[in-house]
């Protein structure tokens, strides 16, 4: 039997060893791995369950062990057939029974031994599991994360955010942004409450309130973003935006993202690190190409996999000449696929000109509105009986 793991954990050179210690174990593979052990990480197992359904996980109690054990539990509430390994520095009789206690089947010590770690395997292939199910009415979260500036990072969040909202998915379109704050520009929208009020707001939040609020789009979604002034900036904290996110993936059909471009933002990373899937949006020109090099190695050094970030090549074109780089050139630079190729087309500035989205904004877009539903259509991994009833 093949032995598929998640792994939780906040220490770098621990996701490591175990990674070279499956390495030794015929059929056996770290599908995810997560740089943090906090109360949102059953979200992104849920999701990860959704692709591996077999998985086990093994979650370090280590970095903080009060928190880490709260997080265990909330990921066990949520997949209660989830095998678990838990593991630990402290290995006496209390800390064994509380790891038990929030759901483990398995407790290991630090540091982590070979032959220990090997013996714990062995018990999960013996045990009898069912499949975790992570069929729970968790929102799917989509982030978009720009390579530079100026690549449509926005355009593709509003447009996606546009499309979901027409196949009747309740969604939420946020910015994060907070240099930029172009999302209300691109929908011609003057919001009058912002993240402010949801921070304020977030000890009594709940879903009348969030939508008596934030605005909604004429085509269906609801978005909220910054204020314009950048002296709000460092309100809306890190762990806000967790609790703000757990409140929406468990009240919503879909969450999407605008990142904007900083990913060294500690609210990016968190966001990335709640994503279903993360976009890395970039073009053809080289200087945009260069950046994505960058962004995915840091992505990667933080525990991402190629599974995760996903290529979307904007403003595409087929004839590059010499100064852009062609889809198997950016591939072949990358050491990744690209995703999808949103072509090019003069739709894109007028209807940011306009403060619409191009998709559903009443004037046809042709090739661009065609390709963009059907990089939507991959994006969401809809099945095609999904597809006649919205057809």
């Amino acid at each position: 039997m093949s032995i598929v793991l998640l792994v939780a954990s906040t220490d770098e050179h621990l996701r490591e060893m175990v990674r070279e210690n499956l390495l030794n174990i015929s059929g056996a593979r770290v599908a995810s791995e997560y740089a943090e052990v906090s109360s949102n990480l059953y979200i992104r197992v849920l999701q990860d369950l959704e692709r591996h359904p077999d998985a086990a996980i093994f979650v370090d109690l280590a970095g903080d062990p009060e928190a880490s054990l709260k997080a265990l539990e909330k990921v066990k509430q949520a997949a209660p057939d989830l095998y678990v390994i838990a593991a630990n520095y402290a290995v006496d009789v209390e800390s064994v029974v509380h790891a038990v206690r929030a759901g483990a089947n398995d407790f290991l010590s630090l540091p982590l031994r070979r032959t220990e770690f090997r013996d714990a395997i062995t018990r999960l292939e013996k045990t009898p599991r069912r499949a975790s199910t992570g069929a729970s009415r968790l929102a799917r979260i989509y982030t978009f994360l720009g390579a530079k500036g100026g690549v449509g990072t926005t355009t593709m969040a509003v447009n996606f955010a546009a499309s979901l909202a027409q196949q009747k998915q309740q969604t939420v379109l946020l910015d994060i942004d907070w240099n930029a704050n172009d999302v209300a520009m691109h929908l011609g929208a003057a919001p009058q409450y912002t993240l402010s009020e949801v921070a304020e707001n977030l000890s009594r939040m709940d879903q009348s309130l969030f939508e008596g609020f934030v605005a909604r789009d004429p085509l269906g979604f609801f978005f909220v973003g910054p204020p314009d002034n950048f002296d709000h900036r460092g309100y809306f904290t890190e762990p806000m935006f967790r609790e703000f996110s757990t409140f929406l993936v468990e009240k919503y059909d879909s969450v999407v993202i605008d990142a904007g471009r900083d990913v060294s933002s500690e609210i990016t990373l968190t966001a990335l690190h709640s994503s279903s899937a993360v976009f890395l949006v970039t073009t053809q020109d080289y200087p945009a190409i260069r950046n994505s090099q960058r962004y995915l190695s840091f992505l990667f050094r933080l525990g991402f996999t190629q599974d995760q970030v996903r290529i979307l090549v904007n403003f595409h074109q087929k004839k590059t000449g010499a100064s852009l780089a062609s889809i198997e050139q950016i591939q072949t630079t990358l050491n990744q696929p690209v995703f999808y190729g949103i072509p090019s087309s003069p739709a894109v500035l007028a209807s940011v000109n306009k403060g619409r989205p191009f998709v559903g904004g009443g004037e046809p877009a042709g090739d661009l509105e065609r390709s963009f539903r059907a990089f939507v259509d991959k994006a969401t991994q809809r099945k095609s009986d999904d597809l006649k009833k919205t057809a």
